[in-house]
């Protein structure tokens, strides 16, 4: 009733303005009669996420805005005489706060999700379910079917999603029993390697006085021998391979599929942190996200490794630069920042306490003293800081800097956020209560590699504790989710239906102790996340006076059954007030702006290398994101057409 009573208030103000003016009823009606139209959106459920008002059956949307939420008579009689409509479009769905990707990466999802997909995992895209490759076996098999349906002979055969610990060693040899006449390249699931036939390296003009000719570093991480390059093997074999990954028609193609997909599953709002750090690059990307009609806004995080290596007399100053490189539906987040700690864990590069099963090392992607003078110098500015950070020695590092930072310069509601959290201790989080530290998790982590990495890497009690958000929701952290995509598929459902339920590929739960409530689970995908992004007073909850950004649903996934939150149907989304139903397969394609030819395309990201992308230092896809867009930049400039 609190909030019926805001809005009666509100609107008795127009009246009372109207009366003191006129002093006629006349102009009291005229006055309402003025006002703009209202919408009432009923629906089965609203969950708003407001504890004073935690579900409700209707909710009024004036412009991109809520208005109020209650009951349908509720509505009515708090409007009065405003002029409004009753839309009963969801009376037999389940409204929830709009789902946020909270950490995502476009450039890398529109190359991954063009190439032959041969995966770890089934991949629900909105043309189809592609299938896992399970075994060894399964992926030879589809890895030949994907040769075979090629018709033109010279056409290069991309796929993405092999790994090792579920489809046995990959070798050059191996791909040269598929074709010696068609350039193969295997692009690893960790998107950290390629593995690529004779036939490649012939067309691409990698040979034994290229690899002579690349650093130390990345010698010691390629075996020409073997078609394998590896870490900065694969960023120094890159610029040769990837003319036949990122071409112009793959990249858009790829964005636009981004744009269907991600509206198909429910996404409002996005935002990739410590992505390409290129104006061209951006501009390419824009290109298709930017539209007024995309049906989600997409926010940037500037890489704060690359600028402090780029610029590291006025870090600050080049930050600042970058702001003004969205347009129209993507923008810059000011004043955040993301950092780099340790490796990936696809690549198992992270840095651990205890040694890992085969005993070799993990890696730092930022330099222990590096880090801490970045995280120093932003830290002093005021800034937000993002971490990439896997396991649990480098976690103790992030800490050690927050704690440090926090009694030389305290800060309060920092909210710096340790994203991933794969490899972690009970008195880590602990830790990160103390400090006013916040998580962004990757619970799909324990799904696909529980399993493996108990026998591969970890052990058993490692592997099942990963991403151990259980303990973290009891500390009273607040955490969200993220997928990381194409780490994980970006689908914040499913997200939830992980960490709610942390079952593995082969059925098992793995550390039941770390599943998370399923409110938990839904605030990590709407509220937290808003949270997490300093945006929690514009979206993440249904409350009057924030954006109407609403995902429409099947079922309601806090009381339906567990196991099925990721099969809830999405029906469509209310993107600030524009109702945005799921266009299926086979509809008409709407609501993406106009499609981008190549030949423009291309040309907007020409010249990347002038801009701060000829920068690559940077972390996991970060890194890959920004030398993919030079060399795709590279390529074009060249007039290559290969």
């Amino acid at each position: 009733m609190r909030l019926v009573i805001t809005v009666v208030v509100v609107l008795a103000a127009f009246a009372g303005g109207a009366h003191a003016e006129s002093g006629t009823l006349q102009d009291v009606g005229a006055a309402f009669a003025g006002l703009p139209s209202l919408t009432i959106y009923t629906a089965r459920e609203i969950v708003t996420l407001d504890p004073s008002r935690p579900t409700a059956r209707a909710v009024a949307v004036q412009g991109d805005r809520i208005l109020a939420v209650g009951s349908l008579d509720e509505l009515k009689t708090a409007v009065g005489k405003q002029p409004y409509a009753v839309d009963q479009t969801f009376a037999n769905q389940v409204i929830v706060p709009g789902l946020i990707a909270q950490h995502d990466h476009p450039f890398l999802t529109a190359l991954t999700m063009m190439s032959e997909i041969i995966a770890i995992e089934d991949w629900v895209l909105p043309s189809g379910t592609i299938p896992a490759a399970k075994n060894r076996e399964e992926y030879r098999r589809r890895l030949k079917a994907a040769e075979a349906k090629l018709r033109d002979p010279n056409e290069v055969l991309v796929t993405w999603g092999y790994h090792q610990a579920f489809h046995g060693k990959l070798t050059r040899a191996d791909l040269d029993t598929i074709s010696t006449t068609r350039p193969i390249i295997v692009w690893h699931r960790s998107c950290h390697e390629f593995i690529v036939n004779t036939r490649a390296l012939q067309a691409y003009g990698v040979d034994e006085a290229f690899i002579a000719s690349m650093t130390k570093s990345a010698r010691a991480q390629s075996n020409l021998k073997e078609g394998h390059f590896w870490e900065q093997g694969l960023f120094g074999v890159a610029p040769r391979f990837l003319p036949a990954v990122a071409t112009p028609d793959r990249f858009r193609r790829g964005l636009e599929f981004m744009v269907a997909y991600y509206h198909a599953n429910g996404v409002t709002l996005g935002c990739e942190p410590g992505g390409i750090l290129s104006k061209k690059i951006q501009d390419g990307v824009n290109a298709v996200l930017s539209a007024p009609s995309n049906p989600f806004r997409f926010y940037f995080i500037p890489d704060g490794k690359s600028l402090l290596a780029a610029y590291p007399h006025d870090t600050i100053a080049e930050t600042v630069k970058v702001l003004n490189w969205g347009a129209g539906m993507t923008a810059m987040m000011p004043k955040q920042i993301k950092l780099f700690a340790d490796g990936a864990i696809y690549s198992l590069a992270m840095q651990v306490r205890e040694p890992y099963l085969d005993g070799h090392e993990g890696a730092w992607l930022m330099d222990p003293d590096v880090f801490a003078k970045a995280f120093r110098l932003y830290w002093d500015a005021g800034y937000q800081i993002h971490i990439h950070v896997n396991g649990d020695r480098g976690i103790d590092m992030v800490l050690d800097n927050l704690e440090l930072n926090m009694r030389r310069n305290p800060r309060y509601d920092h909210r710096t956020v340790v994203i991933h959290f794969a490899v972690s201790g009970r008195d880590q989080v602990e830790r990160i209560k103390r400090l006013g530290a916040i998580v962004s998790g990757n619970p799909y982590y324990v799904t696909a590699l529980a399993d493996k990495y108990s026998e591969f890497g970890l052990g058993p009690e490692r592997a099942d504790h990963m991403v151990r958000m259980g303990d973290v929701e009891r500390a009273g952290i607040s955490f969200s989710y993220h997928s990381d995509m194409p780490m994980a598929p970006g689908q914040p459902l499913f997200l939830m239906h992980c960490g709610v339920n942390r079952v593995t590929m082969s059925g098992r739960v793995a550390g039941k102790d770390q599943r998370v409530s399923r409110q938990g689970a839904l605030r990590a995908v709407t509220l937290d996340a808003a949270y997490s992004l300093g945006m929690e007073k514009e979206v993440g909850s249904i409350v009057p006076g924030k954006l109407a950004n609403f995902t429409i649903l099947g079922d309601n996934p806090v009381t339906c059954d567990a196991t099925r939150i990721k099969d809830i149907p999405v029906w469509g989304t209310v993107h600030e007030g524009r109702v945005l139903p799921v266009k299926r397969p086979g509809q008409t394609r709407t609501g993406l702006g106009p499609a981008r030819d190549n030949e423009s395309l291309a040309a907007s990201i020409l010249a990347a290398h002038e801009d701060h992308g000829e920068h690559t230092g940077g972390g996991c896809v970060c890194m890959l994101n920004r030398l993919f867009g030079m060399a795709f930049a590279s390529t074009y400039n060249a007039g290559s057409t290969r």
